[in-house]
């Protein structure tokens, strides 16, 4: 058949199945030279045409376990972002998002939009006040945790902001942290570094990080404990910004995630020394840096890449971005980014994601209250 006379127009975006094109005109061509024989011709063609497909379906979702989501957005979708651009978050969503789109997983798009300021308290805010709207998502890091317990962020009717005020929708994937140096640098094992922070003034090594009393500064605090040592500590609103300042030599090193630093690293501008991991990371080159623990540091933390939703977000929304980014954590660009990153795949909703909230607030809480930032 012609293609331009063809009633089906291309595939549904979420569906994947033929989209017929009711409007089409059949009456032209050789049927309209048939009289009323043709036109009933037509119709009936037409109304086989329907069956033919509505069966074709049937059968897709009997045999494939495919279910129609009960929601789907109908405007572009808001990616908040609490964070600064070039950082893991940003690079996350900014990565997933044209997936969503070539995968055709959403019928609308998912915008990120960038809201770092307060270490996270802009975007945390911004959620709370988009309560009840299926159209706004928040990718996070342990800034959900970190930040209310540091400050005090009151909502609109004055009380106090925690994580608990969002709705969870998945944990995607845990992130690890690097110690990294300048590839001049005078240190290439993590002892060279220890022995040289240890004989420094007080202040001297100076470390880059994103936000205040967040992650990064309270991996440093660990290492100031365990070594005795005093570091300054410089802030940034981004992993990106942060990696720039020690390729630029404006600090002496950093604990920038993987994903923030291997483009650095494969230019040979930045050395790792450690990883603060449980045990090695088994992808690629990441494998060749020894973990702070084999080391005779038993310092290890592992932050949280997710999908949160205002309160009060629809159960039917929750379930519809959770079949997103299950979906889009099998695709093979994911796979890649994974490895790219170092990061650990940890797909987690329902329950079992809440359970894993509330064990990393309360050891993020803990080493809050160790470094005496706890605000009341």
């Amino acid at each position: 058949m012609d293609p331009e006379n063809s009633p089906t127009r291309g595939l549904d975006n979420l569906t994947g199945f033929p989209v017929v094109d009711l409007s089409l005109n059949l009456m032209s061509g050789p049927i309209a030279n048939l009289g009323k024989g043709g036109v009933e011709m037509g119709c009936r063609w037409r109304t086989l045409v329907l069956l033919v497909l509505a069966l074709s379906g049937l059968l897709v979702w009997v045999s494939g376990g495919w279910t129609a989501p009960a929601w789907t957005p109908r405007r572009p979708v808001e990616w908040t972002i609490p964070a600064g651009t070039g950082g893991g978050a940003d690079q996350q969503a900014r990565f997933m998002a044209p997936l969503i789109e070539k995968y055709r997983l959403s019928p609308q798009p998912f915008i990120p939009v960038n809201r770092p300021a307060g270490a996270g308290a802009q975007a945390f805010l911004w959620m709370i006040d988009k309560t009840g709207d299926p159209h706004t998502i928040l990718i996070t890091l342990d800034s959900l945790f970190a930040t209310p317990l540091n400050q005090v962020i009151r909502k609109r009717d004055g009380s106090r902001f925690t994580w608990r005020d969002l709705t969870p929708i998945a944990r995607l994937l845990l992130d690890h942290f690097v110690l990294w140096v300048h590839a001049d640098s005078p240190w290439r094992t993590l002892e060279d570094f220890v022995r040289a922070a240890k004989a420094s003034p007080p202040g001297r090594l100076k470390m880059a990080g994103t936000g205040s009393r967040q992650e990064d500064e309270i991996i440093m605090v660990m290492l100031e404990q365990a070594w005795g040592v005093k570091f300054t500590y410089v802030p940034f609103p981004g992993g990106g910004a942060v990696a720039a300042a020690l390729v630029g030599k404006q600090v002496d090193f950093t604990v920038n995630n993987p994903i923030e630093a291997v483009g650095h690293w494969e230019a040979g501008r930045v050395r790792p020394l450690a990883i603060f991991a449980h045990e090695r990371v088994r992808i690629g080159k990441w494998g060749e840096i020894p973990t702070v623990r084999e080391l005779g540091y038993p310092i290890e933390y592992q932050m949280l890449r997710g999908i949160f939703g205002p309160p009060q977000m629809p159960q039917e929304a929750v379930a519809f971005y959770q079949e997103v980014f299950r979906r889009v954590m099998d695709t093979p660009e994911m796979a890649d980014f994974i490895e790219r990153g170092a990061y650990t795949k940890a797909f987690l909703t329902g329950p079992e994601f809440v359970r894993w909230l509330e064990q990393k607030d309360r050891l993020v809480r803990s080493l809050i209250e160790k470094a005496g930032w706890l605000a009341r």
